[in-house]
């Protein structure tokens, strides 16, 4: 059964060849965390706590819409008193100063039914993106090896922006288009039967066209936030990789490419813009008809004395006032679909479970010492065998060199111990404790990583070498810079320690970023320390200041120490081969100088090959 590689939190920076992630532990709320982590979980945990200012919201619907339906029916009064001449001047007046004092009313309430839920969608949005990053900091590397980043960008957001809008626009208008249609129909209704018979059989095609128009707008909307996300990774993976692409002198291909994605963009968000413009045209096409229907049976009753002209003349202004909500109803659905489409994104990312997870019970007692054991440990990932029964034990304060061709497994085995994978078959113990059964921050916060490809920040130098302290620590990060041979470079930066990174550490050096990362392992003071190959990019006179200032660190903690260099090696107190993920020889330097094999044939390859380097 083949393990997927998990995510490696609060440790840092751990990054192997076979997985680029770095991930850092956040916790949301937990209740609401226990409700998004189930499989039924829907958006209503991050709207239900806000219950109180959907109530106010629904209040000040009622009593805006109370009111603009209560302002046809005094002018009415106006219109009919005036045209029967029933009305004095204190009447009108009174009228009046009645319609002007509702009218300030509802502008108040009006006001507040826009600014409470979009208050609302916005808190709710917080928490979203916040429980969404938690979330996926959480989640092993398997998952992020299936997904392109620029995408992720994207769900982050602008889907997330867009659910916010479903949100507070959806409430908004949903709540008031509902109540006006609803109280309209029934004011309507007992105003004149015969005129609002006439507007709800204008209703019924309207709603099924309305509909249908929807369902092509979900679909739409769907293919062009995909388009977006395309877009998105298509730039990130240019950005990220300019110095292959310029190397390549790939400019105007990958110009080209970008063209073909955007032109494709515009056109998917064209065909959904033509989709959602046709509702307004098509809603007041429909008003206007009903407009002609109703004037044409009002006059006719009106002229038969059926009617009074105050009475059409509350109709009309009924219709006028369900027409916006109406014609908003198409901006709101809109709304809807992309909300809904965006939230189904999100919620992928939700619903995906980390593969490592603390015990039941976790451990939680010190530990006596910190010797590793590997106990008949295989491991299979994407149905290749990387580790084939493995065994091996690494006493406490013990310095391990591994080594071994590529890709034979080394670096799994940094991964195995810090329990960012699970091996397939066999055990991994920490001072006698099965590593399942300790949580994973202790045994991560024990440990210390620095690899042959360090990711740095795009912040200052001291942020990326700080990045493992709890709090700052200025003796610690001067003992720290000073063992990783650092000294000279940051004293030579104009800015020093506030000197700004480029992505990924681009304006160092690749030996300078190495040793950042270094600095940045031992920072920590960890129990054990993990180096995997993080002298490959420096020369051999700074390899070997290196190594004369981080032995003595090494000697006072377990360290495994990952090279191809027996210059290096010689450091370890034992060394292993590792070919096609099993030991094949072990033992100090000068006992596997003396057995013929691997790590013999690798000296006298790099003895040759600095014996040329010397004659050139």
């Amino acid at each position: 059964m083949a393990t997927p590689l998990p995510k490696f939190c609060n440790f840092p920076l751990i990054q192997t060849k076979l997985e680029k992630q770095v991930s850092v532990l956040m916790v949301g709320n937990a209740e609401r965390r226990e409700q998004i982590n189930q499989p039924t979980a829907k958006i209503l945990p991050y709207v239900r706590p806000y219950r109180r200012e959907i109530i106010y919201t629904t209040i000040a619907v009622l009593i805006a819409v109370g009111i603009n339906l209560y302002l046809p029916y005094l002018m009415r009064l106006v219109i009919d008193g005036l045209t029967d001449q029933a009305l004095d001047h204190a009447q009108l007046f009174t009228l009046l100063l009645r319609y002007l004092l509702f009218g300030l009313v509802a502008v108040i309430f009006s006001r507040l039914l826009r600014k409470i839920p979009l208050k609302l969608s916005h808190k709710a949005e917080y928490h979203l993106r916040k429980d969404i990053f938690a979330h996926l900091t959480r989640l092993d590397s398997s998952y992020f090896r299936t997904q392109r980043t620029g995408d992720l960008m994207t769900r982050l957001s602008s889907d997330i922006n867009m659910v916010r809008d479903a949100i507070g626009q959806g409430i908004l208008q949903g709540v008031r288009t509902i109540v006006v249609l609803v109280f309209a129909l029934i004011v309507m209704l007992l105003t004149d039967r015969q005129l609002a018979l006439i507007v709800y059989s204008l209703y019924i095609p309207m709603v099924i066209i309305f509909f249908l128009i929807l369902r092509i707008m979900r679909r739409r909307q769907k293919e062009l936030q995909e388009q977006v996300s395309e877009l998105s990774s298509f730039s990130q993976e240019s950005f990220s990789g300019i110095r292959c692409l310029k190397g390549f002198a790939l400019e105007e291909r990958r110009n080209q490419q970008f063209d073909g994605l955007n032109q494709g963009l515009i056109r998917k968000n064209m065909l959904m813009q033509a989709t959602r413009q046709s509702l307004w045209p098509f809603m007041a096409f429909w008003f206007g008809v009903g407009m002609i229907l109703i004037l044409n049976v009002g006059g006719r009753r009106i002229i038969a004395g059926e009617l009074t002209l105050g009475t059409l003349t509350q109709f009309i202004q009924y219709l006028l006032y369900m027409q916006w909500p109406l014609l908003a109803l198409s901006w709101t659905s809109s709304l809807y679909q992309r909300g809904v489409v965006s939230w189904s994104r999100v919620r992928s990312m939700l619903d995906a479970k980390p593969n490592l997870t603390d015990p039941d019970i976790p451990i939680t007692e010190p530990l006596s010492h910190h010797d590793i054991e590997f106990k008949e440990v295989s491991l299979e990932i994407d149905d290749r065998k990387l580790i084939d029964q493995l065994s091996l034990i690494i006493p406490t304060g013990t310095t391990l060199g591994v080594t071994g061709p590529t890709g034979c497994g080394k670096s799994l085995l940094t991964a195995l111990t810090a329990r960012l994978v699970d091996p397939t078959k066999g055990e991994i113990t920490l001072g006698g404790v099965p590593l399942q059964k300790l949580p994973l921050q202790i045994i991560r916060k024990k440990m210390g990583c620095a690899l042959q490809e360090p990711i740095l920040f795009s912040k200052t130098l001291e942020h990326n070498l700080t990045f493992g302290l709890t709090k700052n620590e200025p003796d610690t990060l001067s003992w720290a810079i000073d063992a990783a041979h650092l000294t000279n470079e940051i004293e030579g930066f104009p800015e020093g320690l506030q000197t700004l990174l480029g992505e990924r550490g681009v304006t160092l050096s690749g030996g300078q970023r190495q040793r950042t990362a270094i600095a940045r392992a031992i920072a920590r003071r960890p129990e054990i320390l993990i180096l995997d190959d993080v002298l490959s990019a420096v020369d051999t006179q700074t390899e070997a200041a290196i190594m004369q200032k981080l032995k003595p660190i090494m000697d006072q903690r377990t360290t495994l120490f990952i090279s191809h260099r027996i210059s290096t090696l010689r450091y370890a107190d034992r060394i292993i081969v590792i070919e096609n993920g099993r030991i094949t020889q072990q033992g100090t330097h000068q006992e596997l100088l003396a057995q013929s094999g691997y790590y013999a044939e690798l000296d006298l390859q790099q003895n040759l090959q600095r014996k040329m380097e010397g004659k050139a």
